[in-house]
């Protein structure tokens, strides 16, 4: 049980982690507009696309990487938000999330 805890507690502090880098690397206007939990709705949101997408079973060119297409998946978290009741996000500003997101990611591989 306490491993789970740890991992839960590690995952918290990875998603602060995420959040601050992204409202670093937003433009101005956007860290306005969007708050924490907008942005952890957004993160889910993104994780949630690539597992339903079938995008992480995706065969990675010859230098490692698969192809991923920010817009769809900034499309697809603004179909999202607005099914779910979360609100009418601007798919051009949330390609702006999309890519910090990834950003993040490619900076903290293992």
């Amino acid at each position: 049980m306490a491993d789970f805890e740890e991992e839960l507690r590690l995952d918290d502090e990875e998603n602060v982690r995420e959040v601050e880098y992204i409202l670093d690397v937003l433009p101005a206007d956007l860290k306005e507009k969007y708050s924490e939990a907008d942005l952890r709705y957004m993160m889910d949101t993104i994780v949630d696309y690539y597992f339903e997408s079938g995008v992480l079973e995706a065969d990675a060119d010859e230098e490692g990487y698969v192809d991923i297409d920010l817009q769809k998946v900034a499309d697809y978290v603004c179909a999202k938000a607005s099914e779910e009741g979360r609100g009418d996000f601007d798919p051009a500003e949330v390609f702006f999330v999309v890519q910090a997101d990834m950003d993040f990611q490619e900076q903290n591989l293992d």
